[in-house]
């Protein structure tokens, strides 16, 4: 899987509501029972990097910006200073660049996804020489470590072969094409069994560090949630047995369960041919609203009817609502509605440039203006041209009236 390159350290740069940040951050992490060491560290180090390091951010220029951002909070005094007088300028009275300002979406679905690698992370060195050393390792080099480990890990899947342990599973939906099966917390072949979903779905799931005794590593992590019946884990088996699809799902202990992450092999995103499969299991199970990055990618959307693909959404306020807080899911629509196209050109115009609207009114909007090539990117324009039903700005929640082409 191809990731960008991380910065090695804390960019100069100031959150607009970094309290709102760092309160997410202490909200989740009391909500999965975090260790002190691990809470500690992302209210610190994890903390930090969402500030200055984490995209996408949305850049804060004006005094008039921030106050939109914020609206209704007033502006903290710290703000109308770095905005008003002199400081408006690039510079500061010094000379020296003023740090940029960003408003960045607490609930952001990359954001929440990359906070679940690092807990992993953290969770696989309990035991280890570097569980009490944990607050020197910044951010960065966390990330740096997960992904050269899984580097190592595909190295080592490729080298290496488990059989299935059948007494480890058991059925848990029949479908057409095959099964969902559910690993079995009280199962002495757990560990055995994961480790051969590991290796079929080239994966971390079941990755040990001791691959005899099974123990250590991103595997006892998993085993471990699974035997203290705190995660349920799945798999989508063919009707050969073969492995296609992984969900975990935390278990609470109020009793609801919230999909954690749904992979498929070499943990991307399953193919669009195991989509239903994924939307029957994840109904059959009954989670909550939660919705992961995972699905979001394969446009899987949890709705108040249910789990459903984003283009069999029949509400079409609901599906634009869903489109506008996240954008990802207009490449699912076959036809999408005029106010999906809206709400995209509003928040990820990039996405109509690879795939022109089909309602004339955003074209018009989305024209060019520079007269360049269509191959080449470019600014557009949406000036002079009304949203009928929109009045909602950037920061706030859709207001969804009809709308026309």
């Amino acid at each position: 899987m191809n990731t960008p390159a991380v910065r090695l350290g804390y960019a100069p740069r100031n959150a607009l509501n970094a309290d709102e940040l760092k309160a997410g951050i202490a909200a989740r992490s009391g909500a999965r029972g975090d260790g002190n060491d691990i809470r500690a560290w992302l209210l610190n180090h994890f903390y930090r990097h969402v500030v200055a390091n984490f995209v996408p951010a949305r850049a804060i220029e004006s005094l008039d910006e921030a106050a939109r951002a914020l609206a209704p909070a007033a502006l903290p005094a710290w703000v109308a200073a770095r905005f008003g007088g002199v400081a408006e300028r690039r510079d500061g009275p010094t000379g020296v660049a003023l740090a940029p300002v960003v408003w960045i979406d607490p609930a952001e679905p990359t954001l929440l996804a990359l906070e679940a690698r690092l807990v992993e992370f953290l969770e696989s060195r309990a035991g280890t020489s570097l569980a009490g050393k944990l607050d020197r390792i910044n951010c960065p080099q966390a990330l740096a470590l997960w992904e050269s480990e899984h580097a190592q890990m595909a190295a080592r899947i490729e080298r290496g072969w488990r059989e299935s342990r059948p007494e480890a599973v058991c059925t848990f939906l029949d479908l057409p094409n095959g099964r969902f099966v559910e690993f079995r917390h009280d199962s002495a072949q757990l560990r055995a069994e994961m480790a051969y979903e590991s290796y079929a779905m080239r994966h971390c799931l079941g990755q040990f560090v001791d691959r005899q005794a099974l123990t250590g590593g991103y595997g006892d992590r998993y085993a471990q949630a699974i035997e203290a019946q705190h995660m349920r884990l799945l798999s989508f088996r063919d009707t050969n047995g073969q492995p296609h699809v992984t969900i975990s799902v935390i278990a609470h202990e109020d009793g609801s369960l919230e999909v954690e992450q749904v992979k498929g092999k070499q943990n991307r995103p399953p193919i669009a041919r195991y989509v239903p499969e994924v939307v029957a299991c994840l109904e059959a199970l009954g989670t909550n609203d939660v919705m992961p990055a995972d699905c979001i990618a394969i446009g899987v959307v949890r709705t108040p009817g249910g789990w459903a693909p984003i283009d069999e959404v029949r509400d079409t306020a609901l599906q634009a609502s869903l489109v506008a807080r996240h954008p990802m899911l207009f490449a699912h629509l076959a036809a999408p509605t005029p106010a999906v196209e809206w709400f995209v050109a509003a928040r990820a115009p990039q996405l109509l440039q690879a795939r022109a609207p089909r309602a004339a009114a955003v074209r018009y909007a989305m024209r060019r203006l520079d007269g360049a090539r269509t191959d080449e990117p470019a600014p557009f324009a949406t000036e002079g041209v009304g949203w009928p039903g929109f009045h909602a700005s950037d920061d706030d929640e859709p207001n969804l009236s009809p709308l026309t082409a």
